[in-house]
C-alpha cells in the first residue's frame, strides 16, 4: 500500500473507490491497525476500528450499516450494539466507542489516515 505524509498524518491508499460497495464494510490493515471501511448510499466514506469493543472480536466490517435518524451507523454483527460511524460512539451503551479514522477519496483511491509518528528501528520494515 502506498502512503504519503501530510500535516502530521500518514495517508495510506487502501483500495479504489468503486471497490467499496454501498452499505457494505471492508476490513483493511492500515499502518498496523485493523480498520473497517464503509461507503454509504450517499457516497460518504467512514473508517472505524475493526475490533468490537464489547465482544473483543475483529468483526466490525461485517456489521449492518444503517441510520438512526440522520446518524450513519453500523451495528455489530455479534451483539447488535449500534455505533455512530462519524464519532465511533456506541448509541446503545454509554461510554463505549470504537476508534475513528480520517478517510478520503483522492484521484479515485480511498485513503485512510493514521498519525505519522517516528518508530523505533526494530519496528521499521520488520527489522529485529
Amino acid at each position: 500500500m502506498d502512503a504519503t505524509i501530510t500535516d502530521g498524518l500518514r495517508w495510506t491508499v487502501v483500495c479504489p473507490y468503486p471497490r467499496l460497495e454501498p452499505e457494505r464494510g471492508v476490513a483493511a490493515l492500515v499502518d498496523g491497525e485493523q480498520v473497517a471501511l464503509f461507503r454509504t448510499y450517499d457516497g460518504a466514506l467512514y473508517a472505524i476500528g475493526q475490533r468490537d469493543p464489547i465482544a473483543g472480536a475483529y468483526v466490525m466490517a461485517r456489521g449492518i450499516v444503517g441510520t438512526r435518524g440522520d446518524i450513519p451507523t453500523v451495528a455489530s454483527p455479534l451483539h447488535k450494539q449500534v455505533y455512530d460511524l462519524r464519532t465511533g460512539e456506541c448509541l446503545d451503551v454509554p461510554g463505549v466507542a470504537v476508534p475513528t479514522y480520517r478517510v478520503r477519496c483522492r484521484a479515485g483511491l480511498v485513503e485512510v489516515a493514521t498519525p505519522a509518528v517516528s518508530r523505533p528501528m526494530a519496528d521499521v520494515g520488520g527489522a529485529r
